[in-house]
C-alpha cells in the first residue's frame, strides 16, 4: 500500500501524540486533524492535547481506527505493533526514527500494510 493509499483512509490513532508543540508528536497529531481526519491521540503520559483528551492505548480508543501512525522509539512500537495486532488493525505508517527491522518484519508476517513515510511531508505539512 503506498502512502496515498492510506492517506485516503479518514480513521487514525497517532501513538506518541503530545501536547509539546515541537514534537513530530503534536504536529502530526495537529496536521491530521487540520486535514480533517477523525484523529485520537494516544500516550500514556497525557490526559489531553489541546483540549482533546487522549487515550492511554489503541485497547481504550472508542472506536476500531484504519491507521495508527507510529511516533515513538522502536522499543515502544514492538508493543505498540502487539497491540495494533490484537485489535485487528491493519495498517500502520511508520515515521522516520520509529523504524526497526523487528517491527516491519512482524507486520508482514501478521499481513499489516506498512507505509514508511512522514505525515508531515505527505500532507505538505512540512
Amino acid at each position: 500500500m503506498k502512502a496515498k493509499d492510506m492517506l485516503s483512509l479518514k480513521n487514525w490513532a497517532v501513538v506518541g501524540a503530545t501536547p509539546n508543540q515541537d514534537s513530530f508528536g503534536y504536529k502530526i497529531f495537529k496536521t491530521l486533524q487540520d486535514n480533517n481526519y477523525n484523529v485520537y491521540a494516544v500516550s500514556p503520559k497525557y490526559d489531553e492535547i489541546d483540549g482533546v483528551k487522549t487515550y492511554k492505548s489503541l485497547k481504550d480508543l472508542p472506536e476500531k481506527v484504519d491507521v495508527v501512525d507510529f511516533v515513538v522509539n522502536p522499543q515502544i512500537g514492538l508493543s505498540v505493533l502487539d497491540e495494533v495486532i490484537e485489535e485487528g488493525i491493519k495498517n500502520i505508517f511508520l515515521q522516520p526514527g520509529t523504524r526497526g527491522p523487528e517491527i516491519i518484519q512482524k507486520a508482514i508476517e501478521n499481513k499489516i500494510n506498512v507505509v514508511l513515510s512522514c505525515v508531515l511531508v505527505e500532507l505538505g505539512a512540512h
